[in-house]
């Protein structure tokens, strides 16, 4: 997450945390994203279970179109 020109830094700016949570875990990287923190998803080659859940954009199930995993993986790396 990059801070806009002129704003005030979050205190959490500069630290940086691994994500290595399953689909029960997933909020809690997403609050230390949104604070500032770095945020990196670690996952398995067989991506995460998180991407299975739905609902699905366009009800197309597909692990890239899961809004579940969208939602909560904002403002997250990969």
């Amino acid at each position: 997450m990059h801070e806009a020109a002129g704003a005030t830094p979050s205190p959490m700016t500069g630290y940086r945390a691994l994500d290595v949570a399953d689909e029960k875990g997933l909020v809690c990287g997403k609050i230390l994203a949104d604070l500032g923190v770095d945020v990196i998803i670690v996952e398995a080659p067989s991506a995460n279970a998180a991407c299975r859940i739905g609902p699905f954009a366009q009800d197309i199930p597909d692990p890239e179109r899961s809004l579940f995993w969208w939602a909560f993986s904002a403002n997250k790396r990969r």
